[in-house]
């Protein structure tokens, strides 16, 4: 099937996954899961330090990874990435990894992580990712999410759970306003990357029909 007549609910995920077995199917889905987490992972030590969250290339991340593997195996891919963090593994910012990093101000925006990824996929599957305007749109709207969740958890770390009395203000000067201009640039990125992955597989897919 050719990817040019191809129906414009496909992510690029869906190029490893049109044939085959439903065992291949499978474990295809469970390697693309996988990797999407590993890359969320490297991007997270792209790290500029800033107290109480820093500002890392996670969101970079959770966006590219939502949009190529599509709502469910993106938001598989960021819940895979949240467990391997609380095993122990060292996969968020710092290189850090450990159930206590359920008790940092920063960890709303992890769990935040996995609904953003699902947006992202979203708005892929509506083809959104095809036009680097729509993508921008959309990419920016999957960037919000982390924040409904981020803000709040935050706010009650900070403030329920030792013992603080940081105003809302306050709590928006922490988790929201540095990371706007970083939000849009990062948005910006992958509009420009998921838009142009899809030219190169069109065009290879051209070529393989000569």
């Amino acid at each position: 099937m050719s990817l040019v007549a191809a129906p414009p609910r496909r992510v690029l995920a869906d190029v490893f996954t049109r044939s085959g077995s439903r065992g291949r199917t499978f474990a295809v889905d469970a390697a693309l899961v996988v990797t999407g987490a590993a890359l969320v992972a490297v991007l997270a030590q792209v790290e500029i330090p800033l107290q109480p969250v820093p500002i890392t290339g996670q969101t970079l991340g959770v966006i590219l990874v939502g949009a190529a593997l599509g709502p469910w195996r993106g938001a598989a891919a960021l819940t895979t990435y949240l467990l391997a963090g609380l095993a122990g593994l060292p996969v968020f910012a710092g290189f850090t990894g450990t159930i206590a990093a359920v008790m940092k101000p920063s960890f709303g925006f992890v769990i935040g992580f996995i609904f953003a990824a699902f947006v992202a996929g979203w708005f892929a599957r509506k083809a959104w990712d095809r036009k680097p305007v729509l993508a921008f749109v959309g990419f920016a709207a999957a960037s919000v999410v982390p924040f409904v969740f981020g803000v709040p958890y935050m706010a009650f770390i900070l403030n329920v759970v030792l013992g603080g009395e940081f105003t809302f203000v306050q709590i928006l000067e922490f988790g929201v306003f540095p990371f706007i201009v970083g939000g849009v640039v990062k948005a910006a990125v992958a509009a420009a990357l998921i838009p142009a992955a899809w030219a190169l597989v069109r065009k290879v897919d051209a070529r393989s029909k000569d």
